[in-house]
């Protein structure tokens, strides 16, 4: 997402709202990577889930790119 050097940009696209942790160890056999839909992403600790959204612009950015954005607010359900 090229936020390295833009602490507004960092700013922006992280929250320290959130409610549980999963710490993910092997991403491409993990059960819970896949119910977080996570696991094409890399090991690492990821919140189940977060108080927020990402600006309209980056949603756009990354749409552009071919990355679906998929909010971690429970606001997309499926």
């Amino acid at each position: 997402m090229q936020m390295k050097g833009y602490p507004d940009r960092i700013q922006a696209c992280t929250t320290t709202h959130f409610d549980g942790v999963v710490a993910i160890i092997e991403p491409e056999t993990s059960w819970v990577a896949r119910w977080q839909r996570v696991s094409k992403y890399a090991r690492g600790m990821y919140a189940a889930r977060v108080k927020g959204r990402i600006p309209d612009d980056v949603e756009a950015e990354l749409e552009s790119r071919g990355i679906k954005y998929r909010p971690r607010d429970q606001t997309d359900l499926d």
